[in-house]
Parts: C-alpha cells; sequence; structure tokens
C-alpha cells in the first residue's frame, strides 16, 4: 500500500518511466533468452526511437530522473535483474526520451575466469552503476554498436 501511494504521488513523467522500465525489464529478460543479445539489441534500438513528448524538462533532469525511477523500478521487480538486463533497457529508457546514450561492456579475468559487465554512458560518464562496477572492468573498444552497423 505504501508503495502505491508513492507511485500516485510521482508525476506523470516518473509514472511512465516507472511502467516502461517494469515492462522492459520483463521483456528483456525474455527477448535475451530466446532472441539474444544482438537481435534484442537491434529491437530496443527500434523501439527506442520514440523522440520526448516535451515533459521531460531538459536533459540532465531528464537523466537522473529515469535512472531514479529504472532503480525504483527494479527494485520492486519479482527478480534480480543482471547487468546486461540493466543497463540495456536503461539505455533504451534514455534514448527514447532523447538523451545520448551508449551500451559498453567491458571484461576482465577474475581468479582464471572471464567476467563481463554491461553499463551505460551518457556524457562519457557512467550512469545507473551505483557502485561503480564498471571501474573492475576493461571496457571493450567503443560503445556497443548494432550488429548492422558492424557488418558494413
Amino acid at each position: 500500500m505504501r508503495d502505491l501511494r508513492r507511485y500516485l504521488r510521482l508525476t506523470s513523467f516518473e509514472r511512465r518511466i516507472v511502467i516502461q522500465s517494469f515492462a522492459g525489464l520483463v521483456l528483456t529478460r525474455a527477448g535475451l533468452r530466446v532472441v539474444g543479445f544482438g537481435v534484442w539489441k537491434r529491437v530496443a534500438a527500434a523501439l527506442a526511437r520514440v523522440r520526448r513528448d516535451g515533459d521531460g524538462g531538459n536533459t540532465d533532469s531528464v537523466l537522473a530522473a529515469v535512472v531514479k525511477m529504472h532503480a525504483a523500478a527494479e527494485r520492486r521487480l519479482f527478480f534480480k535483474p543482471s547487468c546486461l538486463e540493466h543497463a540495456l533497457v536503461l539505455w533504451w529508457l534514455l534514448r527514447r526520451q532523447g538523451v545520448a546514450a551508449e551500451l559498453r561492456v567491458g571484461g576482465r579475468k577474475e581468479q582464471g575466469r572471464f567476467e563481463a559487465h554491461a553499463w551505460v554512458e551518457a556524457g562519457g560518464a557512467p550512469v545507473g552503476d551505483a557502485d561503480e562496477t564498471h571501474r573492475h572492468f576493461a571496457p571493450f573498444d567503443g560503445p556497443v554498436p548494432l550488429m548492422e552497423s558492424r557488418l558494413r
């Protein structure tokens, strides 16, 4: 009940982000398992072509609101999203609002095992990676491009 009251106090813009975040996280979990990363990223990119409708304010405030609402939605999910699920949906949400965001992936070798991490950068700075896990991973060369741009 407390969560419902908090949700109702949000602005219409914030409510839209929460709903899109919930839907995006659930669909991304399924999409990554069914069609894989490359296809799912192209789907997300195509769906991100919707531009801001003007109620989000300036880019900095939009970025902060999207990151905050996405984190709030994640905390209330029935599963814990992976870093890739988190980053893909945050990247999609930001691009839908007209924020220039890039999806980044990095790797490291830890105790003889390869590990990877995904995060989002806007203006060259990481966003939505509160514990700064990205600092422990060497980013692969540049943002993760769409598959068709790599094939050309």
